[in-house]
């Protein structure tokens, strides 16, 4: 089955270069002028990768980021005429894989949107097991989703990799490095606040006291912790 692709520019030849290329190549392409048309696609043709251009109309590259990544964890690569480090810093704390500065040719996007999508098969949960317990919560990875009690909890596919990580390190502390390295697939700015902001939404999710959380602990100044 071949993989959908969402591009997202303001420029329409640049769309249909890219798409007929792609189309080529055996992906299944769908197509956004801006930020918004760009939600209303991915939201009802869920695509495997976003290419997504930073400067467009109605909604930018950057809010199209803010919202969608709360939603979902597709793979995003950012199209970008200049890439500096504070554009970097900003693109990878909101959910970015990766960059690509225009002028570019197309079989470098073929490249790196072939090599993202290993990466992220490879951080896939292990699904061998049909669940897995953090305390009184029962996380079922195949189905990406959790329970206590009565209440069923869905995950997205990062979430659910972060719970399968704690649970197979019971005691242990994990620092950023590791983490990123495992959920993530690739080294982060260190002056990233995208794990934290992670974590944070996670226990608001399954924590019963997220202020007080019991499942995913804070180790001040050198990680995160599951006691087990």
């Amino acid at each position: 089955m071949s993989k959908t692709i969402l591009v997202v520019d303001d420029k329409k030849e640049l769309r249909a270069m890219v798409q007929a290329y792609l189309d080529q190549e055996g992906f299944h392409v769908v197509t956004a002028g801006d930020g918004q048309e760009a939600l209303y696609v991915a939201r009802h043709e869920k695509p495997d990768l976003i290419l997504l251009d930073l400067m467009m109309p109605q909604m930018g590259g950057y809010e199209f980021l803010r919202v969608y990544s709360r939603e979902a964890d597709t793979p995003i690569i950012i199209l970008t005429a200049r890439l500096d480090e504070g554009d970097k810093v900003l693109g990878l704390e909101l959910g970015a894989d990766d960059f690509i500065v225009k002028p570019f040719g197309v079989k470098e996007v073929v490249a790196r949107i072939r090599a993202i999508t290993r990466r992220c098969l490879s951080r896939k949960p292990d699904t061998s097991a049909a669940s897995f317990r953090l305390g009184d919560l029962e996380v079922f990875p195949a189905e990406l989703r959790a329970r206590r009690g009565d209440e069923t909890i869905e995950l997205s596919l990062r979430e659910t990799k972060l719970l399968e990580l704690f649970f197979k390190n019971p005691g242990k502390v994990l620092d950023r490095n590791t983490i990123f390295n495992a959920c993530w697939g690739q080294n982060y700015l260190p002056s990233s606040r995208t794990l934290d902001q992670h974590i944070s939404k996670l226990r608001k999710r399954i924590e019963p006291d997220p202020k007080n959380p019991k499942i995913i602990q804070t180790v001040h100044g050198a990680g995160y912790r599951y006691e087990g």
